[in-house]
């Protein structure tokens, strides 16, 4: 044992090891406190860079999800209305067939006439109504929407864009298989012969309406599994982001009682180091 009383080198180490203690007790509070093993990049540099870049990652799909979730919403809207669209034609073909009958009094047809006019003239009603956002995929102002599939904006999902509006004028000639709308907005059932005429517009209409809605079906369908898909990346993402970063609360718990036991223990070994030259006095003793 040294004699000096300026110069304690058991003191100093045992000075070391409670600060090494206190530290590695930081270390772990704010492991706990965080939940995270990763939380700055002092703590691993490498891992912060991949969780950071990761966690940008998931952030830009929200905007993903968001851009598909209004496609979604354009198209359920759309949906609905081309349904009621094609109900209106159902009743229209009704109403068409009965005013086609050349027995039907003059009185009789002048109502269905006037029912169907009520009818013709709901679809633009319907189509003008059917916007979410904005977005009218029945009105055929162009070809399809354009909506985000992934993170960078390199891949794009479509809505078709719908044109359900009727004829201006009178109605045209319908062809095989529909193609077309061919009922006109100022066609009526105002003789049998004319009845017959927009009751075969209609029907092939109709044919052209339901296809059309079993088409823009199918896109809406694309677009919410692609969202679903887009949901579970984000969720696998967020899994591995925590794998890399999370903590071990269970093991954290471990460590800190024995790092509690470390602290006492070093703190005693500082104290008794610290007394060791109070040996020297003994030395000068009568």
């Amino acid at each position: 044992m040294s004699g000096s009383v300026h110069t304690n080198m058991g003191a100093m180490t045992a000075l070391q090891n409670l600060n090494k203690t206190n530290r590695e007790m930081d270390g772990i509070q704010n492991r706990i406190n965080t939940g995270l093993k990763v939380a700055q990049a002092k703590d691993n540099g490498a891992i912060y860079n991949i969780a950071q870049q990761q966690r940008s990652e998931m952030s830009a799909y929200d905007a993903v999800r968001n851009s598909l979730n209004r496609a979604k919403s354009i198209a359920d809207v759309a949906l609905a209305a081309g349904e009621q669209i094609s109900d209106i034609f159902s009743q229209m073909r009704e109403k068409a067939v009965a005013a086609s009958d050349a027995s039907a009094s003059a009185t009789s047809r002048a109502a269905y006439n006037a029912e169907f006019i009520a009818l013709r003239d709901q679809v633009a009603s319907v189509i003008a109504n059917a916007v979410f956002d904005g977005g009218n995929a029945l009105n055929g102002a162009a070809a399809n929407f354009t909506f985000l599939a992934n993170s960078t904006g390199s891949l794009t999902v479509t809505l078709p864009i719908l044109d359900l509006r009727l004829t201006t004028g009178a109605g045209t000639t319908p062809a095989s298989p529909a193609a077309d709308i061919y009922l006109g907005d100022t066609d009526v059932l105002d003789t049998a012969a004319n009845a017959a005429t927009v009751r075969d517009r209609i029907v092939a209409s109709l044919e052209y309406v339901n296809s059309e809605l079993a088409r823009l079906g199918a896109s809406a369908k694309r677009i919410e599994n692609h969202e679903i898909f887009v949901s579970k990346l984000q969720d696998s993402i967020k899994g591995g982001i925590g794998n890399l970063v999370d903590a071990d609360l269970a093991v954290e718990s471990a460590r800190l009682q024995a790092a509690q036991v470390k602290q006492q223990l070093g703190t005693q070994a500082l104290s008794i180091a610290n007394q060791a030259p109070q040996s020297i006095l003994s030395l000068f003793r009568q």
